[in-house]
């Protein structure tokens, strides 16, 4: 008998095929989740993707400004896309809901912290967090970035990192009110770039911006001179995401 036969296997005592079974029907609820997302959104372009703390109470600057900026963008010509839930997101989807086009809501099934406000023209619900952000990218002409915590950052160094490696096309990734989000590009600067870990190239895929007018002006001007509409090779990115 080799060494490695010798070596017992580890198996877990709660497995079965019962369990097998549900993980492959589990795949079918995921695609399920894809394909009724990709159908109910195929329609909204061009489309801003906003991010931002659920626990910021409606009384916040933070809170008008998202509300402000999702409703210039909304009179713009933009569907807003955002979470769906409280905070930030309620802002967003309420400005774009007051507003001329689509206010979308991309809401994610959770054991706390998370309701279903009520500014939400489209309203998609997830159980599985990568099949939600999928459609935040998937569908954003731009992305504009208030103050949060892990969920915010995540979705931004999700977009950064799509950016980044090519898997996804150059889109504005804006950071909303300077002075929450000066010490990270700076860190970025100071520590990723210095430690060349990433390229200083790579911290100019970042906008810092406060004012809304000067939000949907950087969205317009990016897109100024290859328009709207999705490229093959663009939907090709996009395709494989």
């Amino acid at each position: 008998m080799s060494e490695k036969e010798k070596i017992p296997r580890l198996v877990d005592p709660g497995a079965s095929k019962f369990t097998a079974s549900q993980e492959a029907w589990r795949v079918f609820g995921i695609m399920s989740e894809f394909v009724e997302a990709a159908q109910r959104l195929a329609e909204i372009r061009p489309a801003v993707s906003i991010f931002g703390s659920a626990r910021t109470p409606p009384d916040s600057p933070y809170y008008l400004l998202a509300e402000t900026i999702a409703r210039q963008l909304s009179d713009a010509g933009f569907s807003v896309i955002s979470g769906g839930g409280p905070g930030i997101m309620e802002a967003a989807n309420k400005g774009a809901y007051q507003g001329r086009s689509p206010s979308v809501g991309l809401n994610i099934q959770l054991p706390h912290e998370q309701r279903t406000n009520s500014f939400q023209d489209i309203s998609q619900t997830f159980r599985h967090f990568f099949a939600r952000k999928y459609m935040f990218v998937r569908f954003a002409s731009a992305y504009v970035v208030m103050p949060g915590g892990f969920g915010t950052l995540d979705e931004l160094l999700e977009a950064l990192t799509l950016v980044q490696t090519g898997k996804s096309q150059k889109i504005p990734i804006i950071l909303v009110h300077e002075p929450f989000w000066r010490g990270l590009v700076d860190w970025f600067k100071s520590t990723l770039v210095a430690e060349k870990v990433i390229a200083p190239e790579d911290v100019g895929l970042i906008q810092l911006i406060d004012k809304p007018e000067e939000v949907v002006d950087a969205i317009f001007r990016h897109y100024e001179q290859k328009g709207f509409a999705t490229l093959p090779a663009e939907r090709e990115k996009l395709l494989n995401l």
